[in-house]
């Protein structure tokens, strides 16, 4: 895959690093806005990308490439995104996809017609540790309780206070918890359990109205799913999922997790017996798996991305975005309930 790098900032500083291992990605542009051309000059050479533009529409003109990685403020997704599908160009797209559901369609439909893909870069998606819940989920039964948790303390959130608005708090920029942080905990349920009937939120807000943290409610025909996201304070963050015949847990930050623990009932010895605490306990059978060392989080991403591009597997890539979409649909039902307006928005 020869991949265009769109942006400068923070995340690509991350992503680049950790393409390297990725020997099927090959990095043939970059590009700065014309005030930072200094930085993409500099991540050029230290990554041996050929080219530097600061021109968006050049690059797509007449770079060598085959796919571009978005990775600009969240409320340039839609745009950057949709002129390079309408320059025949792959797209991988950083999280959050979009500001909104419409843009995301759009974006679907744009790429389906054109007979390119575009997939949403969330790590979580693509990680051992997922791959073993996906394998484990059904041995818990049906489903009663859910409960995620990913709440760190911003590196922006002290400016915040004092009354500077990076973009991750800015409204008219998409920012804000929901969307940043608690997406990791609606990615994994809903991956794992389909989509919800309904979602709610319930925000802590700042002076200018954007979510810091909150509490996301996703409601099931059958159970109810709770979703905790902050960052204006820190916590114990992991991922839990209990049903009828057992339970697993996920230890560590969700994007970085640390270990899987799954314990269900032995169908080998179905007796309950009377546990200490008066309730009814049954033989189990128990699981832990340890997350193994990696590269960097983002590595495995990329190699996915770089094979369904380079083998054209138009079906890994559908539900890819049909994921993505789902996420979108949650999150927007849940930010303007709970009357978070985005610059975006129109009603």
């Amino acid at each position: 895959m020869k991949l265009g790098i769109i942006g400068t900032g923070k995340i690509i500083h991350e992503a680049l690093p950790a393409m390297e291992p990725v020997k099927s990605i090959e990095k043939t542009a970059i590009f700065a806005r014309p005030h930072s051309r200094e930085k993409g000059e500099k991540l050029a050479v230290s990554y041996g990308i050929s080219k530097v533009y600061t021109d968006y529409q050049q690059l797509l003109a007449e770079a060598d490439i085959d796919c571009v990685y978005i990775g600009l403020v969240n409320s340039a997704h839609y745009s950057y995104a949709r002129e390079a599908l309408l320059a025949g160009r792959h797209v991988i797209l950083e999280k959050p996809f979009t500001s909104t559901v419409a843009e995301a369609e759009d974006l679907a439909a744009l790429a389906r017609e054109k007979g390119l893909f575009i997939m949403e870069a969330v790590t979580v998606l693509h990680s051992d540790l997922f791959d073993k819940m996906k394998e484990a989920v059904g041995k818990l039964g049906p489903i009663k309780l859910a409960h995620a948790n990913y709440s760190q303390f911003s590196s922006r959130y002290t400016n915040y206070k004092a009354g500077k608005v990076e973009p991750a708090f800015d409204p008219d920029l998409s920012g804000g918890a929901l969307y940043d942080i608690n997406l990791y905990n609606i990615q994994y349920l809903t991956a794992l359990l389909g989509n919800p009937q309904k979602a709610e939120y319930f925000p802590n807000r700042g002076f200018n109205g954007i979510d810091t943290s909150g509490i996301l409610i996703m409601t099931y025909p059958e159970f109810t799913v709770a979703c905790t996201g902050a960052k204006d304070c820190d916590g114990p963050s992991g991922i839990s999922l209990q049903g009828e015949d057992g339970y697993m847990k996920l230890d560590g930050k969700p994007n970085v997790p640390n270990s899987l623990y799954l314990e269900y009932i032995d169908p080998d010895h179905p007796e309950l017996v009377e546990s200490p605490s008066g309730g009814m306990d049954r033989a189990k059978l128990t699981f832990s798996y340890e997350a193994p060392e990696v590269h960097h989080r983002m590595t495995r991403e990329f190699e996915d991305f770089a094979r369904i591009v380079d083998t054209a597997d138009a079906g890994e890539a559908e539900a890819c975005i049909n994921q993505t979409l789902n996420v979108m649909r949650v999150l927007e039902q849940a930010r303007k309930g709970a009357g978070i307006r985005f610059g975006v928005d129109q009603d």
